[in-house]
C-alpha cells in the first residue's frame, strides 16, 4: 500500500510552480505576491513497482495516424439561439468543448447561463449543477426569466466525484457548473478554492467532458485585479474563456473571448441587463448614439471593429483652462498614453498649443476603443472643444495619425462606411490613400473626402 501524509506546500497561480516555503518573487515565471499557501498529499510508491507500472501504462496505449482519422466523426456544431453568443463562440457550441465564464460579481453569468439553458433545451437535455444557490432559488430565477423548464435538471452538489458520476450516469448535451470555486474533491484535504482544489476538480470535469463528448460551462470568480481567481493552469486546459464585462450602474453588458481554440477572439457580444434577463443587442451603433447632442463642439463619431463587427461610438472631448500650474489629463474608455501622444500631434503639427488646457476624452457608453483608426476622430474632437467649433453632426472620421501629422489607411474601411451609410451620415473624413482601395460608386449616399495630413482634417470644422 501507498503511504500518505500531508505536506504544506505555496504555489504560485499564474504558473503552478511550487515551493517548500513562501516567496515575494515566483522563481519560475517572475510574478510578485502570487505565492499561496496550499496543503497537498503526498503519496509514497512501494519500491519496485515503477518500471513494471512503465511498461504496463505504455503497453494499454496506442496511436492512430493522423491520415486515418476522419474528419466527419466530428459532430456539427450546436447552435444556441442566442446570436451573440454564437458569434462570440464561434458559430455554436463545439462538443466536448470547456468553456470557462468569468465576470465580476452581478455582472450576469448565471443569468446568461440559465438563459442559455433555456435557448438550448429544446434540442438537448441540459443538467445544471449549483454550489452557491439551492435548487428552489434557481427555479424562482428560472420563473422570473420565462425559461423552458422541461428538459433542465438540476443538482445542488458541491463533490466533484458524485457530480462526475451523475454526469457519466445521464449524459446530458450539455453540463453548466456555477461555480468551480464551490466545488471540493474529497483526495484533496485542501479547502474549496484551493489552487489544488480549483486545479484537481477542473482536470475531472474534463476528463469528462472529453471522454463523453459533453460540452461543459463552468463559471469561475474573478479577483481584484479582474482575472479569474484560481491557478492560471486552469485558463490553459479549457478550450474556451469568456469574459462577461460591464458596470453594475449601467445596464449594458459586453462579451468577449480571451481565448478560444474554436473561433475568433475578436468577436464581442452585445447584451442589455433587463427585469427580463439579458437582451440581445442587434444594433449597438444605434444604442450607443442614441441621445448625442446636436450642434454641440468637441463631439465627433468614430468607428471601430471588434472582430467583423463595425460598431459607431461617440468620442466626446472638453478642453478648458487650467486652474493649477500643471494641466489635467484624462481619459474614460480611451487609452491615457494614446491621447498624450495625439496632443503632442496636434501641437507640434497643427499649431494647437494645448500647454496650459485641461483635455478630457469619454468614450460613451463604456466601449473601450483601443484602435488606431479612432485617432483622428479624437482629434477632431479635441480641437473642436478648444476652437468652440461643433463637428458637423452628419460627419464621422476614420484614420489612424502618426507622429509626422499625417493621416494612415486603416483595415476594412469599406465595412466601416458601409456601416456609416446605414446610420445615416452623409459625409466621411478617410484617409486620401484608402480611397485607392475601395469603390466610392458603393456609397452613393456619402461622400468621401480624403484628407492626407490631420491638418486638413481640422479645416472643415
Amino acid at each position: 500500500m501507498a503511504k500518505e501524509k500531508l505536506k504544506t506546500v505555496y504555489v504560485c497561480t499564474n504558473c503552478g510552480e511550487t515551493s517548500p516555503r513562501w516567496m515575494g518573487k515566483c522563481p519560475s515565471c517572475g510574478a510578485w505576491n502570487t505565492m499561496v499557501e496550499d496543503v497537498v498529499r503526498e503519496v509514497k510508491a512501494p519500491a519496485g513497482i515503477g518500471a513494471s507500472a512503465a511498461k504496463a501504462g505504455a503497453a494499454s496505449i496506442t496511436a492512430r495516424r493522423l491520415a486515418d482519422i476522419s474528419a466527419t466523426e466530428e459532430r456539427s456544431r450546436i447552435v444556441t439561439g442566442i446570436s451573440e453568443l454564437d458569434r462570440v463562440l464561434g458559430g455554436g457550441i463545439v462538443v466536448g468543448s470547456v468553456v470557462l465564464l468569468g465576470g465580476e460579481p452581478g455582472a450576469g453569468k448565471s443569468t446568461l447561463l440559465l438563459q442559455l439553458c433555456g435557448a438550448i433545451s429544446s434540442k438537448v437535455d441540459v443538467l445544471y449543477i449549483t454550489g452557491e444557490e439551492s435548487t428552489r432559488q434557481i427555479k424562482l430565477r428560472a420563473m422570473r426569466l420565462d425559461v423552458p423548464q422541461e428538459n433542465i435538471s438540476l443538482a445542488a452538489e458541491t463533490d466533484i466525484a458524485a457530480i462526475c458520476d451523475l454526469i457519466e450516469a445521464t449524459k446530458p448535451g450539455l453540463v453548466v457548473i456555477d461555480s468551480i470555486q464551490t466545488m471540493h474533491c474529497a483526495d484533496i484535504s485542501s479547502s474549496s478554492g484551493s489552487v489544488s482544489q480549483v486545479k484537481e476538480c477542473t482536470a475531472r470535469l474534463l476528463t469528462v467532458a472529453k471522454t463523453h463528448e459533453i460540452p461543459t460551462f463552468i463559471v469561475g470568480h474573478v479577483n481584484k485585479d479582474g482575472a479569474i481567481a484560481g491557478p492560471k493552469v486552469m485558463e490553459h486546459i479549457v478550450d474556451t474563456v469568456l469574459y462577461f464585462e460591464g458596470d453594475k450602474m449601467l445596464p449594458y453588458r459586453v462579451l468577449r473571448a480571451a481565448k478560444n481554440r474554436y473561433g475568433s477572439t475578436n468577436e464581442i457580444g452585445m447584451f442589455d441587463m433587463t427585469g427580463k434577463g439579458l437582451k440581445v443587442i442587434e444594433n449597438p451603433s444605434q444604442l450607443l448614439l442614441e441621445g448625442r447632442p446636436i450642434g454641440v463642439s468637441g463631439n465627433c463619431v468614430a468607428c471601430t471593429m471588434e472582430g467583423t463587427r463595425p460598431i459607431l461610438s461617440e468620442i466626446q472631448a472638453l478642453v478648458s483652462k487650467t486652474a493649477f500650474g500643471t494641466p489635467r489629463r484624462a481619459a474614460s474608455g480611451f487609452d491615457f498614453n494614446r491621447m498624450n501622444l495625439l496632443n503632442a500631434v496636434l501641437e507640434k503639427r497643427a499649431g494647437y498649443f494645448l500647454g496650459n488646457l485641461d483635455v478630457y476624452i469619454n468614450i460613451v457608453g463604456g466601449l473601450d476603443l483601443d484602435e488606431t483608426a479612432c485617432d483622428l476622430a479624437v482629434c477632431m474632437a479635441i480641437v473642436s472643444s478648444m476652437l468652440d467649433r461643433p463637428v458637423p453632426d452628419d460627419m464621422i472620421a476614420i484614420g489612424e495619425v502618426g507622429l509626422g501629422g499625417e493621416v494612415r489607411s486603416v483595415t476594412n474601411l469599406e465595412l466601416r462606411l458601409r456601416e456609416a451609410q446605414r446610420m445615416g451620415f452623409t459625409r466621411a473624413v478617410v484617409p486620401k490613400h484608402g480611397l485607392k482601395q475601395i469603390d466610392a460608386n458603393e456609397f452613393p449616399e456619402v461622400e468621401l473626402i480624403g484628407v492626407s495630413y490631420v491638418r486638413q482634417a481640422i479645416g472643415l470644422l
